[in-house]
């Protein structure tokens, strides 16, 4: 792959994207279907013919969301272009990237027509393999075939170690580069760099469980409280209904059903606020946003239960009052 950055034109239109010189497998590797029009294929490539495939973003911003731009002709670079693909929605890569914003080109009509031929940086000049030619004008050395990026698939995800170390022995043999010395290119393993983002994303999750936890925990031991200064204050008011009969089962489930109705009204509060405040950041920040029916039943259900385990306890001490006592109580 060979990449620069460039204007594109369309008419009266224009925006500034990342030009992409591919070979035709690139699509099957990177696993990037076209949805509209066809692939680059070899015949593109051999003949080095001005063809391109746009990305969703660049497709939006020259033509429209919902218009067809195979058959069109745009400028990529003051080069007429015609645009036989629009690729399928990427997304974002890992390091929050729009893989959408790109124009895709044969690799060899990036070289001679719209590109160039990319200048090796000063590591590679260094290198056995690239001989500085006799340059009596001062013109910068270019290197025909020079990319910026390969990318290589292995047979099976258990191959992966594998194809890279093969790589990398494959480009220091090439690259003539001798065991002592450090190398010119850097192998990158793309399953790393999304492993790193999951154990980011855990540790994320970590903290939001562990922040979420201390918040009911404080709100459970307030729920707790109330319900001790409750019996505290009631202690009359249970001793008259242990005497006309309430057993202490009874007692129990009245503090617990107020201690659940306690939790219930500040979970229906929390969803609520949590609702509205969704809508207004997907309105004002244009962030999607997504409210499962299920997870705020679970979420409004766990409050709760919440009341009711940290209620046991002022319930429990409320039942176990002898009647006696709390007749006696001022």
């Amino acid at each position: 792959m060979n990449r620069q950055f460039a204007q594109v034109v369309n008419g009266s239109l224009n925006w500034s994207t990342s030009i992409q010189g591919v070979t035709p497998s690139y699509l099957s590797i990177r696993d990037w279907p076209v949805v509209a029009g066809r692939r680059l294929d070899d015949q593109d490539e051999n003949n080095a013919r001005t063809v391109c495939l746009l990305g969703r973003t660049v497709l939006t911003n020259l033509f429209g969301e919902f218009q067809n731009p195979v058959g069109a002709t745009i400028r990529v670079k003051n080069v007429d272009m015609e645009v036989v693909g629009v690729l399928g929605v990427k997304g974002h890569s890992a390091s929050g990237q729009d893989q959408d914003d790109t124009v895709l080109i044969p690799f060899r009509t990036s070289q001679e027509r719209v590109l160039g031929v990319a200048a090796p940086s000063s590591a590679q000049a260094q290198s056995t393999v690239f001989f500085t030619p006799p340059n009596p004008f001062g013109i910068q050395p270019r290197l025909t075939g020079f990319v910026h990026t390969m990318y290589v698939q292995a047979r099976s995800t258990e191959l992966v170690k594998t194809a890279l170390l093969q790589v990398t022995q494959t480009l220091e043999r090439l690259h003539r580069i001798k065991p002592s010395q450090p190398d010119d290119f850097a192998v990158r393993d793309l399953t790393e760099i999304a492993e790193v983002a999951e154990q980011s994303s855990r540790v994320m999750e970590l903290l939001l469980a562990a922040i979420a936890s201390i918040s009911l925990l404080v709100g459970g031991i307030g729920i707790m409280n109330i319900l001790l200064v409750s019996v505290t204050e009631r202690t009359r008011e249970i001793g008259i209904r242990m005497a006309i009969g309430a057993r202490r089962v009874h007692v129990l489930l009245q503090f617990l059903v107020e201690a659940a109705l306690l939790s219930l009204m500040g979970g229906g509060a929390g969803v609520l606020i949590g609702a509205v405040s969704s809508k207004v950041i997907s309105k004002v920040a244009g962030w999607p946003t997504l409210l499962h029916p299920v997870v705020v039943l679970a979420a409004f259900l766990f409050s709760a239960a919440i009341g009711l385990f940290f209620g046991y306890y002022p319930a429990r001490q409320a039942s176990l009052l002898n009647p006696i006592d709390a007749l006696r109580y001022e």
